[in-house]
């Protein structure tokens, strides 16, 4: 059903509607090109078909605000990321030379047939800030540079320059912990059996086994004798065996280089990124060392004459710790010349932290703790003071994480980049950030194959009149829940005080959903991560990165791969192992991954589809072989909706109804993990933890990246889990999960060194009826909405 091409007057376009004939096969839209007049106005989307994207067109405005909206999967992402943002950045990587873009990411052409009136764009999205131990807010926002600068001029005693002060340098890091912070201890006794001699097998640690490598070293150095068991060593051969430094021994007429278990271990496992190592040994790492404040700089990670200097009687590791808005305080009160500007510098570096709700925070945070809401709104903070007009700033959800109350302050920033002369893409479902777009693009009507369509452009009061499934929810309201449900016990909590908790105790109750709500920095994760998520019985369904290859996907994660391979094998007479692309049935020349990777030595590498197997990773006579009329291939290339069609029963059957429950039923089985969201990565491991008996599940924002209508589907879900015997506990800011608790704690008042306290538990009825928190405040606000 073609329409007319949308106005390009700015800031607001003539607003379409789109309403498809069936939902689940909607007609695409049409645009017809914009006039020469106003096309610099908009960027020009024609024929976009990444991922699941129907070959659609449209005008994005510039220098204007911009959200897109749909269900999850109807191509929000595929859209704004994957095609605007994608080709944007490969078109900018392409000025450089061949040989800087050998040390640049390679970046492939996005699906579409062209993009118009691109301008550079910068992606701020809620990818975590990486796993390096030496990575802090400070470093991340150069906020720590900045005051290590100010501590070389100002300090007393003058040690040194700026590096003096820096924990990455040998000149300011403590030599004990090397500028870590923290010193490792190993458990002898998870490394070894010392009931047991080295021919016995008495090195429990992965790598050491019976005539392995690194055995045949440690039986053959001559130090000890390996029949004899490690309990009846000598004090000499129990040093030799732990802790010998490198020494060149003869074995076997061979000179070869022996070193001490401990210091072994160290060196090849300990010294390496934690989510680099394989799955067995980084549960080694996890089971054997404990890591303690290093006893040298008491955890600042400075050497002793970094930690002497001082000014105003505070020494730089104190103001690294202290709350960034205490920090901001207290350099203020720096008033010198010779460092007036790097001070004016920092001073707005801070106060730009703490504008963006993250006061909170230290300077000395590790980059890695920080959750994907937090790093995306650090990232911003580069960008507030940049004198940069006429970018394109695209953001990913920036409200996740966010309490209501400070949602406002998010939408202020965005309008100020947007004033600046910037166009702002947000993909986004909360209605506080559509009410303030200029131009709100939604896409669906579905999500997957029955997504990817543009459902309605134009401003926010065409979308309300639109009768797309956003503009029906824009004012949509859950109600408070009429009757909580009696609990069957409770959870206790005594003497909470991690991070900034108050020596909190609170009793948790069972056989119900219980929400803890508080603004960013409250003390709600530290309460439940800290406190409940270690216990028995207690499942945990998080956001977090899931671990594994590009070759993992929701068939392989959930275990439905195996009797899907198991009833094709059955069906065809062969073995089940022709049907895993990791096995015998692989294409022999992409070894079943679909893509060929290719070394263009100075030139980026290109990832091409494997010609043998177009893609689909598995070897001619596999795909010969049909199940219910598909092959292996055709089968991982159906949505888990459209797989409960065909696997009706039995083990696939169940692990597909729990995907679609979870709102997952627009996933490919086949569709590798890494480009799951983290709000798809939760919903999929809480798939898999509802095959376990009873227990209690912890949800952490289970709402991210959920449209407005799916939002229910989860509150069915959650009440399922509870009407099963289960106990729910959800650390959630959205207003609809709150009105339909059973029970609310609510932590604060602020956050940082301002919360850390149970400010109210009871009933949602109760705190809209009598508290007056902030969440007090915006629960009542909303539900008389």
């Amino acid at each position: 059903m073609p329409v007319d091409p949308p106005s390009q007057q700015v800031p607001h376009p003539v607003p379409h509607t789109y309403e498809p004939s069936a939902p689940s096969t909607p007609e695409p839209r049409t645009y017809e090109p914009s006039t020469a007049a106003d096309s610099h106005n908009v960027i020009q989307v024609r024929g976009a078909r990444e991922n699941n994207l129907a070959d659609i067109s449209l005008d994005i405005p510039k220098r204007r605000l911009t959200v897109f909206t749909g269900v999850s999967g109807s191509g929000k992402s595929s859209l704004v990321f994957g095609t605007v943002a994608a080709e944007s950045q490969r078109l900018i990587n392409e000025t450089y030379t061949a040989f800087i873009q050998s040390f640049m990411p390679s970046l492939g052409r996005p699906d579409v047939d062209s993009l118009h009136n691109l301008s550079a764009a910068i992606v701020v999205d809620q990818e975590r800030m990486g796993a390096n131990s030496r990575s802090t807010v400070g470093t991340a926002t150069d906020a720590y540079t900045m005051l290590r600068i100010a501590y070389s001029r100002l300090g007393t005693p003058h040690i040194g320059t700026s590096t003096a002060f820096s924990f990455n340098s040998t000149e300011g890091m403590c030599p004990e912990c090397e500028g870590i912070g923290q010193i490792s201890q190993i458990d002898l006794d998870q490394l070894l059996d010392r009931d047991l001699s080295l021919n016995e097998g008495a090195i429990t640690a992965p790598g050491f086994a019976v005539d392995s490598w690194y055995w045949q070293v440690l039986a053959g150095s001559g130090f000890y004798d390996p029949s004899v068991k490690l309990r009846d060593f000598t004090d000499t051969e129990w040093h030799d065996l732990l802790y010998k430094p490198v020494t060149k021994v003869r074995v076997d007429s061979h000179n070869i280089t022996y070193e001490g278990l401990v210091n072994k271990i160290q060196r090849t496992y300990l010294s390496k990124d934690r989510d680099s190592m394989q799955s067995h040994i980084r549960a080694f790492v996890d089971r054997a060392v404990v890591f303690a404040d290093c006893t040298g700089c008491d955890g600042t990670r400075l050497s002793a004459a970094a930690l002497s200097s001082t000014i105003g009687g505070t020494n730089i590791a104190q103001c690294s710790a202290m709350q960034i808005n205490d920090l901001a305080a207290f350099m203020r009160g720096i008033d010198d010349e010779s460092v007036a500007p790097v001070v004016a510098a920092l001073r707005h570096t801070l106060d730009s932290l703490v504008e963006i709700g993250l006061g909170y925070l230290s300077l000395d945070r590790p980059s890695a703790t920080l959750s994907g809401g937090e790093a995306q709104r650090v990232k911003m903070v580069r960008h507030l003071g940049s004198s940069l007009t006429d970018v394109t700033y695209v953001f990913d959800e920036p409200t996740i994480g966010l309490h209501p109350h400070d949602i406002q302050r998010m939408n202020d920033l965005l309008l100020r980049l947007r004033d600046k002369g910037n166009t702002v893409l947000v993909v986004e479902h909360k209605p506080e950030v559509i009410a303030i777009a200029d131009h709100v693009v939604d896409l669906g009507p579905g999500a997957g194959t029955a997504g990817g369509h543009v459902c309605y452009t134009g401003d926010l009061a065409g979308l309300r009149a639109s009768g797309t499934l956003t503009g029906r929810h824009l004012g949509h309201r859950a109600r408070l829940r009429e009757k909580a449900r009696e609990p069957l016990g409770q959870l206790s909590v005594s003497g909470a005080d991690l991070h900034n908790l108050r020596n909190v105790s609170v009793d948790i109750p069972l056989g119900v959903l219980t929400v803890v709500t508080g603004v960013a920095g409250s003390g709600k994760s530290s309460l439940i991560h800290g406190y409940v998520a270690g216990r028995d019985g207690v499942v945990v369904a998080d956001q977090a990165p899931i671990r594994g290859s590009r070759r993992s996907n929701p068939a392989t994660y959930t275990g439905l791969l195996g009797p899907i391979r198991t009833a094709f094998a059955k069906a065809n007479g062969v073995k089940a192992a022709l049907f895993s692309a990791n096995s015998a049935g692989a294409c022999p020349n992409c070894n079943g991954i679909g893509l060929v990777y290719t070394d263009l030595a100075m030139m980026a590498g290109v990832a091409s589809v494997c010609e043998q197997c177009e893609g689909k990773r598995f070897t001619p006579e596999v795909l010969t072989y049909t199940l219910h009329g598909r092959n292996i291939s055709e089968v991982l290339a159906l949505s888990a909706a459209e797989a409960r069609e065909v696997f009706t029963t039995g083990q696939a059957g169940a692990i597909l109804d729990r995907l679609n429950d979870v709102g997952l039923g627009y996933l490919r089985l086949g569709q590798p993990l890494n480009t799951l969201s983290g709000g798809e990565r939760q919903r999929l491991k809480l798939a898999i933890h509802m095959a376990e008996k009873s227990a209690t599940y912890v949800l952490d924002e289970p709402t991210t990246g959920l449209h407005m209508a799916d939002v229910d589907q989860l509150l069915a879900l959650l009440d399922r889990l509870v009407d099963d015997g289960n106990t729910v506990i959800v650390i959630e800011h959205h207003q609809a999960v709150m009105t339909h608790a059973d029970w609310l704690l609510d932590l604060g008042p602020g956050a940082g060194h301002d919360g850390g306290e149970v400010v109210f538990a009871g009933t949602p009825k109760d705190l809209v009826a009598t508290a007056d928190t902030l969440t007090a405040r915006h629960l009542r606000e909303y539900v008389g909405g």
